[in-house]
């Protein structure tokens, strides 16, 4: 009996809020604006190596704390 009476509740307000008037739609009006957008030019740094695969090689040739060699 309750779920009935909440659904009749539920169906009620719907119908209520769909029966009211809308009012007229106001219309914004636009302003055209012009964008100015400025264009940089950017320079990128680029390293030039001498060997071929350097920058690979340094990479590669890392050292650890295991790596280095001990006395006895």
């Amino acid at each position: 009996m309750k779920t009935l009476v909440t659904i009749f509740f539920i169906f009620f307000i719907s119908f209520a809020a769909q029966a009211q008037e809308n009012t007229a739609e106001v219309k914004v009006e636009t302003a055209a604006k012009e964008i100015v957008t400025e264009t940089a030019k950017e320079n990128s740094v680029a390293r030039l190596y001498r060997f071929k695969n350097s920058r690979i090689k340094k990479e590669l040739s890392f050292k650890t704390k295991k790596s280095a060699s001990k006395l006895a």
